[in-house]
């Protein structure tokens, strides 16, 4: 068998294939039971899907797809050509194979950069969802509305998983930190919601309880009518003060105890009707004795205004009741005659009191000095003919002659 070359490579006459790869003859394999031609074609053949592979990976630079998956290959690929068994210019793609390795560098660098970023954003995302959940656990478990919070969990839940299945992978410490303090939130507002729900279901037990014993007495004062009102109305305080309850059984109690309430005040109405018209006798009697008290003078004769007093008192304590809507008038007027007395007593007390009375005397010893003093001043003013002096005199003499009026109870 002869020897049969090729541009980059030959095959010897036993059956020994080399490659000329950089200046050097290697060895890449031996064919002895195959034509020289044929041997030839094999190696040269896998020269050309090599080449094929490189161009792919071109292809794909200018396509700016994933340069982390083209450099992945492109790093493959390197290594295959380094010792290649194939026949060809070897050489040439491993300098075209470097070649997108160096231009992959910038891209490779923005993509870390890209997805350092993404990671960022990823995380900040859970942080979110985390610290959304903190605050909705450590709200007052008695004034949460459970019915909102419960969905906003189940969807602040089901954007972690979107997060987990579509974005962008993560640190797994890090996550695994954030799901954690996640976790915990829910956990707490789980339970926060059973011991509410439980509290609510004890407090509803203990409220339909109280309220059926508040029915029942409410009930049993529907004998009493009329009488029976200011005892409901206590039945009443007492109820507002319970635990609201929606529930169609409280609803039904408070039916039957409002009806009860609704019968008792109905009495109570038809009574004061009933008493408006038996007092309104009593009213034109009372209105009489106010004319009659009204006309009472106790500047002229207190003693006697106080025996017209009592005995108008007398009368109108007979007199018995009025009218609800006349109670307040009438009682005004006749109070205020027996102020108008008080006041006239008061005074009188005032005036006869000796400590008064000698302070009264002092006073007017004083007025009447000052004023004997004025009187000469005036007539010394009278006589030089000063205008203004005696003007000055006059007014300094009325004004006290005006205070001791006033002392005399002029």
């Amino acid at each position: 068998m002869a020897t049969v070359t090729s541009s980059f490579g030959r095959i010897d006459e036993n059956g020994n294939v080399f490659v000329m790869d950089n200046g050097t003859e290697r060895l890449i394999g031996s064919q002895p039971s195959m034509s020289n031609e044929d041997a030839i074609a094999l190696y040269v053949k896998r020269f050309d899907d090599l080449a094929a592979t490189v161009r792919l990976l071109e292809q794909r630079v200018k396509a700016k797809a994933d340069p982390k998956s083209i450099a992945k290959s492109a790093t493959k690929t390197l290594a295959e050509l380094t010792e290649a068994a194939a026949i060809g210019d070897l050489e040439s793609l491993r300098h075209r194979t470097s070649a997108i390795l160096s231009a992959l560098s910038q891209a490779l660098a923005d993509a870390e950069a890209e997805r350092v970023i993404a990671v960022e954003k990823a995380l900040a995302e859970r942080e979110a969802i985390a610290v959304a959940a903190e605050k909705i656990a450590a709200g007052d478990p008695t004034k949460t509305n459970y019915k909102n919070a419960t969905v906003k969990m189940s969807e602040l839940f089901e954007k972690w998983q979107g997060l987990q299945k579509t974005g962008v992978k993560v640190s797994k410490a890090k996550a695994d930190a954030i799901w954690a303090r996640f976790s915990k939130a829910r956990h707490t507002f789980e339970s926060n919601k059973r011991g509410y729900f439980s509290t609510q279901d004890q407090l509803a037990k203990a409220s339909k309880n109280a309220k059926l014993e508040l029915v029942t007495k409410a009930e049993a004062l529907l004998a009493k009518g009329a009488e029976g009102s200011a005892d409901y109305r206590q039945l009443l305080e007492a109820w507002k003060k319970l635990p609201k309850v929606k529930s169609k059984a409280d609803d039904a109690l408070w039916a039957r105890f409002k009806s009860a309430g609704d019968a008792i005040y109905a009495a109570r109405a038809d009574k004061a009707a009933k008493d408006d018209i038996e007092y309104a006798a009593n009213l034109e009697v009372k209105l009489a004795l106010l004319d009659e008290a009204e006309k009472i003078d106790p500047a002229a004769d207190l003693e006697l205004a106080k025996k017209e007093m009592k005995t108008i008192q007398s009368k109108w304590e007979k007199a018995g009741k009025v009218p609800r809507d006349a109670i307040k008038a009438t009682e005004e007027r006749l109070r205020a005659v027996e102020q108008k007395i008080r006041a006239a007593e008061q005074e009188l007390w005032r005036k006869s009191d000796p400590a008064t009375i000698e302070r009264t005397n002092s006073m007017k010893a004083q007025l009447e000095a000052s004023i004997r003093k004025l009187e000469e001043e005036l007539a010394k003013a009278q006589a030089s003919g000063d205008s203004a002096k005696i003007t000055k005199a006059k007014e300094a003499l009325e004004t006290k002659q005006a205070w001791l009026a006033v002392v005399n109870g002029n």
